[in-house]
């Protein structure tokens, strides 16, 4: 397949264009480059990709349009996977306007560009964060999810709702994927795996929200990568069960899908801090400090309609992932202990 990845020089977008290359599709990665976070490792990432003869990368930002719309009519694309976003719940609480250029007309510029050019199927990142104040756990894309507590979460789930009004007007397939905290090498450095990794190595303390009372269902990046790849096969297809009685949000009678990827296996933040100290072979000295507003207390995915799907459940233990992510993390920055 001809296959679009947007946010390709991202963590995730990244790690996808390598598994879809290694398969033999043709990717194109988009990419803003947006300094979001330091571009040199955007670019390093990048660097990984364009030795591959079936990959090519073209800087270009959602929100425009025209081109946009010249890019598509050009290049023919049989798939799309849209992960290019504006992320993090904290940025959001001091710049909301970029979450509304990013990911509200960003995507629905992608969504205009897939009807026209009339896509077999589009899987968009969506995030476990929609499930906001929701507090019966674990999580499932059955549960209604209409409180928020943060501006990311809320363009997330406006994401989802865009996504079904296509799926419904024009039957374009399209499947939201509910990422729960993905971590591994090439991360986000704006995530606590790899803050708490940069600090403990200078010597620094790490903040601990909620005084440590936190739980994450942390998904390595390989099985993230592996249930966009599945579902990204899998063509979204109508619920023919679906009753406008009793409204499914997880499923529709348009080909609309919605996945959750987490681990399905919840880790005490403060374990996940224990397990990097010990790949570390350093103690970390804790900051204990109050949740930050826009912060939920605990996260837990459950999988089944994954499982039910497509056949995958992730399954990689967090000692594991965060053995993984040493190992790239002391190589890329060239640190010995």
């Amino acid at each position: 397949m001809k296959v679009l990845v947007t946010g390709a020089a991202g963590f995730i977008g990244f790690h996808l264009s390598q598994r879809l290359l290694k398969r033999g599709d043709e990717v194109v990665g988009l990419d803003n480059l947006n300094d979001y976070y330091d571009v040199s490792l955007k670019k390093a990432r990048l660097q990984q990709l364009e030795g591959k003869s079936n990959f090519r990368f073209v800087q270009l930002d959602l929100v425009d349009l025209n081109g946009m719309s010249a890019f598509f009519k050009n290049e023919k694309f049989d798939r799309v996977v849209n992960l290019a976003a504006q992320a993090g719940v904290r940025y959001s609480l001091t710049n909301p306007h970029v979450y509304i250029d990013s990911n509200i007309q960003g995507f629905i510029n992608i969504l205009e560009c897939c009807r026209h050019a009339e896509i077999e199927h589009l899987v968009y990142a969506s995030s476990s964060s929609v499930y906001g104040a929701n507090t019966a756990m674990p999580f499932s894309v059955h549960d209604n999810v209409d409180h928020p507590v943060s501006l990311y979460a809320a363009s997330k789930k406006a994401n989802e709702l865009m996504a079904h009004t296509y799926s419904h007007l024009y039957g374009l397939p399209t499947t939201g994927l509910r990422f729960f905290t993905v971590y591994g090498p090439w991360g986000r450095p704006d995530m606590a795996l790899y803050l708490f990794t940069k600090a403990i190595l200078a010597g620094e303390s790490i903040q601990v929200f909620n005084h440590g009372k936190m739980m994450r269902d942390f998904t390595y990046i390989d099985d993230i990568v592996e249930g966009v790849i599945r579902t990204l096969d899998h063509v979204a297809q109508p619920n023919p069960q679906w009753s406008g009685d009793r409204p499914d949000p997880g499923t529709s009678s348009a080909p609309y899908r919605l996945y959750n990827i987490g681990n399905n296996s919840p880790v005490e933040l403060m374990y996940m801090i224990e397990a990097l100290e010990n790949s570390l072979g350093k103690k970390a000295e804790k900051e204990m400090m109050a949740i930050q507003p826009g912060d939920v207390p605990a996260t837990y995915a459950n999988v089944d309609a994954l499982i039910d799907d497509v056949g995958f459940k992730p399954e990689t233990s967090i000692e594991d992932g965060i053995e993984q992510f040493v190992q790239w993390y002391m190589d890329y920055y060239k640190i010995c202990l």
